[in-house]
Parts: structure tokens; sequence; C-alpha cells
């Protein structure tokens, strides 16, 4: 399963494990649109989606990883160290729902602002 994250200033596809729980929920919830977070090379935002942590739920991922923070019903998107992150790790705030991962480069996420509008949908396959 395909989604594209877009804001203001560019976009990015990423590819989902569409077996998880997690990303049959979010997929129901697509098109959606929100408010970009930032948290050191972090975007986040909420989604308006509630699941529950699933038993593979990790804190540290690579960077590009799309991850759901279920403490905050948000899509986080790491592409570099956060707040909490020891040296150039990408740890998350608490163990998230890994879902897939950006394709190309993760790094189009620092073009991202806090604030920005952002829009999820679905890509047709």
């Amino acid at each position: 399963m395909q989604i594209r994250i877009s804001w203001p200033a560019g976009n990015v596809t990423a590819t989902l494990d569409a077996t998880t729980p997690t990303a049959q929920a979010l997929a129901k919830a697509l098109p959606l649109a929100s408010t970009a977070r930032t948290w050191g090379e972090e975007v986040y935002f909420d989604t308006g989606v509630s699941v529950s942590r699933e038993t593979d739920a990790r804190q540290i991922v690579e960077p590009g990883t799309v991850a759901f923070w279920t403490d905050g019903d948000a899509l986080a998107l790491p592409y570099g160290p956060t707040p909490i992150s020891r040296g150039e790790e990408c740890r998350l705030a608490s163990p998230c729902n890994v879902l897939g991962s950006v394709e190309g480069d993760a790094d189009l996420l620092a073009t991202v602002p806090d604030g920005d509008p952002i829009r999820v949908e679905l890509i047709d396959e």
C-alpha cells in the first residue's frame, strides 16, 4: 500500500505494510488533513485514528520509517535525531507501531516547518 504525504513545499511517497492493523485503520481514514509538528528531526501530526500499540512496536527506528505514535494518535516520520536520541539514532518519544518507510530521500521532511498544513492520501495502484 502506498501513501503520499504532502505539504506546501513538497511531498514524499511511502510504502506501508497493508497487513498491519494500524495501516488498515489508517487507510480507512484517508485522505486526511492535519497540521505538522516537529520534534528534532521528526515530523509528526494527528491522524484522528486511535489504535492499540502492536506487539512489535519500536522506539528506535531507521531514518525514513513511517511510525504510528499510539500515545498521540499521530503519524511520526523521523529523518534524523530527536531531542532524546543518543548519537545519530532516530529515537521516538515512546514505542510506536512501524507501518513502513518513505521512498527515496527522507531528508525532504526537513522542509516541513512546524505548523504547516499536511495532507495524507492513498495512491491508487
